[in-house]
């Protein structure tokens, strides 16, 4: 997209951003409601749910899919579908406990087999053999000894998907959003999942819309007018009044801008760009 058409680029329109106030507190108390809309680059026609390159990419898997683990916006490692892990043998051999009641959008339980389907389609995790202890526990034995394995296993590259292709191509996955539409290297809407495990923890927006826009002005320009609360810019549009932007994660090192109408926690991940890409589920509404 080389030029903003006001009429098609969102189907929510300009007028909510009109209302955001500037100078809002990114310390405002998280809470539900309202649609995020992102401006990203890096997305293709060709794009499918197993592509993890590009910030429209990386967003609209951080919505939908979940990790092992995640590294907080503090850098700290915590569990995400694991609830628990452990090594006995110096990084060789590590055993993952699972959350219970973890649910992928169609309505089935997660099982061991998609954890085991996660370790045997990725060569980079550099895992030996696969061995389910219980129905809640899956064993990993490596090739070589890593003592961080479990802050690899956060990367938005090893998301857990259905062990079934049809399922994975379908974008069906555990996070706080379902995909509502999905067009390739255009468009993403994700719908809040209705009861989730991390209710009242996470996934504060009813909504989130992205749109891809290759060229970076245009970008500013969607952002300067109102039309989306976020893109992943570094420079403002020189038409911008400053006053109405926050620089994140910090003015000296920005990897995206965001209206004042958005609200973050106090600390916005770093590892990966949009707040370690989960922007969609940490940040809301101010």
């Amino acid at each position: 997209m080389n030029s903003i058409d006001r009429r098609v680029l969102f189907t929510s329109g300009a007028a909510a951003a009109l209302l955001a106030a500037t100078g809002v507190s990114a310390q405002t108390s998280p809470h539900r409601g309202g649609r995020l809309r992102a401006a990203l680059s890096g997305a293709a026609r060709s794009d499918h749910w197993g592509i993890v390159d590009g910030a429209f990419m990386q967003a609209a898997r951080g919505a939908v899919f979940e990790t092992l683990t995640e590294i907080a916006g503090d850098g700290t490692l915590r569990g995400d579908i694991a609830q628990s892990w452990e090594t006995n043998d110096g990084g060789k051999t590590w055993s993952f406990l699972i959350q219970p009641s973890v649910i992928f959008h169609d309505d089935i339980a997660l099982h061991v087999d998609d954890i085991v389907s996660l370790f045997n389609r990725h060569s980079r995790l550099d895992v030996q053999g696969v061995a389910v202890g219980r129905t809640d526990q899956v064993v990993a034995t490596l090739n070589v000894a890593n003592h961080s394995f479990p802050y690899l296993l956060a990367g938005p590259e090893f998301a857990v998907l259905p062990a079934q292709a049809s399922r994975q191509a379908a974008g069906i996955g555990t996070g706080l959003y379902r995909a509502y539409k999905f067009q390739a290297g255009q468009q993403f809407i994700g719908t809040r999942v209705p009861k989730h495990r991390k209710d009242m923890l996470a996934g504060w927006f009813d909504e989130i819309e992205l749109v891809s826009i290759s060229a970076e002005n245009v970008r500013a320009e969607a952002l300067r007018t109102g039309l989306v609360d976020v893109a992943d810019i570094s420079v403002l549009d020189p038409y911008s009044d400053p006053v109405e932007f926050q620089l994140l994660p910090s003015p000296q090192s920005v990897q995206q801008i965001a209206r004042h109408s958005i609200a973050q926690p106090n600390a916005i991940g770093q590892f990966w760009p949009l707040d370690n890409t989960r922007m969609a589920t940490r940040w809301w509404m101010a």
